[in-house]
């Protein structure tokens, strides 16, 4: 049965993204745009997810390592001046004002 018409996305492809890790209606929409376009699946979407334990969570809680697919941590680059970055790139003088 279709759970997203917008974007036909069935109950058990919603079961089959839950079982790969998607515990919430916002990982199931990332996982396939489900909820994402007219909302009116996202209720149905929470109900088929439940409110059981969801098995990424307690993977990651056990300490085990992220499953295939999953989204990599953020890296924080290092914030670098402007004038750096230029200085570094071309070390050029500036014309003198007449």
């Amino acid at each position: 049965m279709y759970v997203c018409s917008c974007f036909g996305i069935t109950e058990q492809q919603v079961r089959d993204h839950a079982d790969t890790g998607a515990c919430t209606p916002r990982q199931i929409a990332s996982a396939c745009k489900a909820g994402t376009d007219c909302g009116g699946c996202v209720r149905r979407i929470q109900a088929l997810l439940g409110r059981g334990a969801c098995p990424r969570r307690e993977l990651i809680e056990s300490g085990a390592p992220e499953p295939l697919g999953a989204q990599p941590p953020a890296v924080e680059l290092p914030v670098v001046a402007v004038a750096e970055v230029v200085a570094e790139v071309a070390p050029v003088g500036l014309p003198e004002a007449a």
